[in-house]
Order: C-alpha cells, then sequence, then structure tokens
C-alpha cells in the first residue's frame, strides 16, 4: 500500500516526512533533524511548532486516522439507513487501520506509543473519532434507525469496541483455523454493532 502523499503547505509536508521516516526506521530512531532534512524545511522551522518527535508522531497519527476513519464512511444512499453506514463505517475503519501501514509499524517497533492512549488518556485522534461517531448517532437518533441512548455513552462505548478490536485482533486470529480469521472476527464485529445500535 502505497501512502498517500499530502501537499498542503509545510505542515502535510512535515507530517509526509514524518511518516516516511516512521515508516523506515520507526519512531524511537527518528529525530527532528531527519524529518526537517527530508520535508525540506530548517529544524527551527520544525522546533516552533514540534518540540519532539513524539509530538510530531501524535499529529501524524491524528491526521492519519482521522482520514482513514472518514473515508471509511460510506456515501449517503436512499436504501441506507444511518445505521447501517454507521456499522459499515466502523467495521471498514477497523479494516483499514489494521491494514494501515503507519499502525504496523508502530505496533511492531514502537508499541509502547500507543499504550498512553489504551490505559491513561484520551488522544486528540480519539476525541476526533468520537466527534464523527457522536455525529452519525445523532443522525441515527433523528431518523429512529439508531437505539436512544445517552450520546456520549453511546460514542465512547461503541470507540471502545472498535478499538479493542482494531488493536488486539491479531491476538485472537487463528491462521489455520477457517471460524477464527479476521474476516470472521470483522463480521462478528458487524453482528454486535447491529444488535447494540438496532432499537
Amino acid at each position: 500500500m502505497t501512502p498517500i502523499r499530502h501537499n498542503h503547505g509545510d505542515g502535510d509536508a512535515v507530517l509526509d516526512a514524518a511518516r516516511d521516516c516512521v515508516l523506515a526506521v520507526g519512531v524511537r530512531r527518528t529525530t527532528l533533524t531527519d524529518v526537517a532534512r527530508r520535508a525540506g524545511v530548517s529544524r527551527m522551522t520544525l522546533y516552533r511548532r514540534w518540540p519532539d518527535v513524539r509530538t510530531l508522531v501524535g499529529d501524524l497519527m491524528t491526521r492519519e486516522w482521522i482520514a482513514l476513519a472518514v473515508s471509511a464512511i460510506p456515501p449517503v444512499r436512499a436504501d441506507a439507513t444511518t445505521r447501517a453506514r454507521l456499522v459499515d463505517g466502523l467495521v471498514g475503519g477497523v479494516a483499514a487501520f489494521r491494514a494501515h501501514p503507519l499502525f504496523h509499524k508502530i505496533v511492531d517497533v514502537d508499541p509502547e506509543l500507543l499504550l498512553p492512549y489504551l490505559l491513561d488518556r484520551r488522544g486528540a485522534s480519539q476525541d476526533a473519532l468520537l466527534g464523527l461517531i457522536a455525529g452519525a448517532l445523532a443522525e441515527g437518533h433523528a431518523d429512529g434507525s439508531v437505539r436512544r441512548l445517552h450520546p456520549d455513552l453511546q460514542a465512547r462505548s461503541l470507540l471502545l469496541v472498535v478499538q479493542s478490536f482494531a488493536m488486539s485482533l491479531r491476538t485472537m486470529t487463528e491462521p489455520d483455523d477457517p471460524a477464527l480469521t479476521d474476516a470472521a472476527f470483522l463480521e462478528e464485529l458487524r453482528i454486535l454493532l447491529e444488535r447494540t445500535l438496532t432499537p
């Protein structure tokens, strides 16, 4: 999978360069000097916005994960309920997230980078994802296709479910058992989401 290049100014050029560096050597071996050189900007330009590599990688993850989530949401169709679109988007988002090369590199080389967002606090990516989910839930409440519940509780519960599938699925699959494949678990996720969201 070839990463999409974003060319909307120095900020995106720097994030593109950071992604290339992380994919090449991981987060711990990436330096701001390497990123500046690859982006074609001065180190001072970088330091004014990002004091360290972890802050820069945090912004990179937010950009990549939100773009991925938005692209996973299917277009509005007259024959599809908001619930169906939300379920399709969440399941598709988990599959796309797990296939993303940046996610693979971080899990394989720098997994400790993800731990604070799983154990201690929400990150900017999670807050943005909650906003997307909450917006879809509000539409589903309005058209009657989604079970009504406190919107924050519902959005956060959904994120906990899909986050666990995205982060931990490989600990549960069995390559030699056709009943325990990635596809089988994603179909089970679809059923779980559909049942919890149906009024």
